[in-house]
């Protein structure tokens, strides 16, 4: 092992599938509840909106997951780790505002297009630096 190894985008990814898989153990605890039987996704107004917050957070994932690791490696592990945190919190808000009421979702929906956005800036800048230093050699000094 070297002090190089992206631990921090590890673990913010690990994290990340263990609240997608708790996100889909609660759909399944809402099709118990209401009944639902698979492969159905119609039913009370309380499971479906829960059915779509899960979906939702399915759809989103591997943009989340593609500019989580490219923003770390090419821009700042650290930084990029933060906002991978700050996107589990805002799914999580998300979800459960979802499930109450759809306008409730809002906050959560806004603070996640806001990391995915830096993160996207972020790795964009990344990825112009890295290309600039290695195929025209020129040298931005703004990285790490």
């Amino acid at each position: 092992m070297t002090s190089d190894e992206p631990v921090l985008l590890a673990a913010v990814s690990i994290l990340s599938a263990l609240h997608m898989c708790f996100q889909a153990r609660r759909v399944g605890w809402s099709r118990m509840k209401y009944k639902i039987i698979p492969p159905s996704v119609t039913g009370p107004a309380e499971f479906e909106r829960t059915f779509r917050a899960h979906q939702n957070s399915v759809e989103f994932y591997p943009i989340f997951l593609v500019v989580l690791w490219t923003s770390g490696i090419f821009c700042s592990e650290a930084i990029a780790a933060l906002g991978g945190l700050l996107y589990i919190v805002g799914r999580e808000m998300y979800f459960i505002g979802y499930i109450n009421e759809t306008q409730k979702r809002l906050p959560g929906f806004y603070l996640v297009i806001c990391v995915i956005v830096f993160l996207s800036v972020m790795a964009t800048f990344g990825i112009i630096q890295s290309f600039l230093h290695k195929y025209l050699d020129i040298k931005l000094h703004w990285r790490k």
